[in-house]
């Protein structure tokens, strides 16, 4: 294994030793941890919906209240669950991304300014 440090002598930072770091594998982990399952789970939530549409269209067409349908709400579900999946994203970044993120960009800082 290489052994990088943050700044060459000529003040550039070596973005491949931070990206090798083990504060940013950590960094990209904990995000991946919690994009995936999430994207995964929307992705069959859509694509459930959208089958249904096409051929369940009895059961998409059922009345639940006057003429709001299954299909009606299920649609308007996904625009639910986009936004519930975003506001939880802002949450859990600024919870355990942000703080991971910001000792990075101030190590960098240090590093550029001590060049």
């Amino acid at each position: 294994m290489t052994d990088h440090s943050t700044a060459d002598p000529a003040g550039a930072i070596d973005y491949i030793a931070v990206e090798e770091s083990p504060r940013f594998r950590e960094l990209k982990k904990t995000q991946r941890s919690f994009i995936f399952p999430l994207a995964a789970f929307f992705l069959i939530w859509y694509f459930v919906y959208v089958l249904l549409a096409a051929f369940a269209t009895d059961f998409m067409s059922q009345r639940v209240w006057g003429d709001i349908t299954v299909g009606l709400l299920m649609g308007l579900g996904q625009f639910v669950t986009t936004f519930a999946i975003t506001m939880g994203y802002v949450a859990f970044a600024n919870r355990k991304l942000d703080p991971i993120a910001t000792e990075v960009r101030e190590e960098l800082e240090k590093a550029e300014a001590g060049a």
